[in-house]
């Protein structure tokens, strides 16, 4: 019962980041559930068949509030359907003591990106291209983050969000809302691949309730935490957070000392720590608060 517990409120805390930041689901619940001891391959399974649920009603709330462009969402959903596929039998062929370093490395890289992007590159006013993507453009990226999101129990926003991003050829919430919205094919996909290799049995439903119930409580919360946090900075903490579990998996994995692993923590957090209060200081500098008071 304790774990079910956990896991709703694992389950919650990742549907709150996801759904302030458009990403990031995966990542922060995967993270969470290999730093607790689960197999990679049960924990990507059980995050994946929880955003089933998940995924279909934050697309049906995008959808609703027009933030999504159907054709993009069209052009994502079958090359990341492929990749995720793929992405599941891969994983679930590999021994997860073997996998779950390097599972852990990938998320962590993808926790300094998500630090990287929203520190440094995002801007939710800059206005977008009027250039549009291409057919060959979605493909490539489509099948990377498919692939991706499945092998480490997530990828698909933290890595198909930042790219249309940079690209700056559509609005940032209609990018948002049509990576949230395909992700429930990649979901699906997922799933059916983890369920064909690793079969019922391997997969805890109570696990998967737990995380779909966390993720249910919190979408609406997250609709509203939104608007209080700005994104930037919701984005450092979230990006810390990846990094600082990963990094305890990862160390774990290699028997680091324990002196060792106490400085790296020390040197992270401290960095982290000026990542965050740069972000805050960036925000009094542009009159954040005076613009949420206004």
């Amino acid at each position: 019962m304790k774990r079910l517990v956990l896991l709703a409120f694992i389950g919650l805390a990742a549907q709150l980041v996801d759904g302030s930041l458009g990403m990031a689901y995966g990542v922060t619940s995967t993270s969470l559930l290999l730093m607790f001891g689960i197999a990679p391959a049960v924990a990507s399974a059980s995050v994946h068949m929880a955003e089933v649920v998940t995924t279909a009603a934050s697309g049906v709330s995008h959808i609703k509030f027009g933030n999504v462009d159907k054709q993009v969402v069209y052009k994502l959903i079958i090359p990341g359907s492929i990749g995720a596929f793929l992405g599941a039998c891969f994983l679930s062929s590999i021994p997860g003591d073997i996998i779950k370093p390097y599972i852990s490395i990938f998320l962590l890289i993808l926790g300094v990106f998500v630090i990287y992007k929203f520190l440094f590159k995002f801007n939710s006013n800059r206005k977008s291209s009027t250039k549009k993507w291409t057919k060959k453009q979605f493909v490539p990226l489509g099948f990377i983050a498919g692939f991706f999101d499945a092998t480490g129990g997530g990828g698909w926003g933290p890595i198909a969000t930042p790219v249309l991003l940079t690209g700056h050829k559509m609005e940032p919430r209609k990018v948002i809302g049509s990576v949230d919205t395909s992700e429930f094919a990649i979901a699906v996909s997922s799933t059916l691949g983890f369920l064909l290799t690793l079969g019922w049995s391997n997969i805890n439903l109570q696990w998967v309730l737990a995380l779909m119930i966390g993720g249910i409580i919190a979408a609406p919360i997250a609709a509203w935490l939104v608007k209080i946090i700005p994104t930037n900075l919701l984005g450092t903490l979230v990006g810390g957070i990846i990094i600082i579990t990963n990094i305890r998996t990862l160390l774990g994995a290699l028997d680091i000392s324990q002196v060792v692993s106490l400085y790296t923590y020390i040197i992270l957090s401290a960095f982290w720590l000026i990542a965050v209060v740069n972000v805050i200081w960036k925000l009094k500098k542009s009159g954040y608060n005076k613009q949420v008071l206004d």
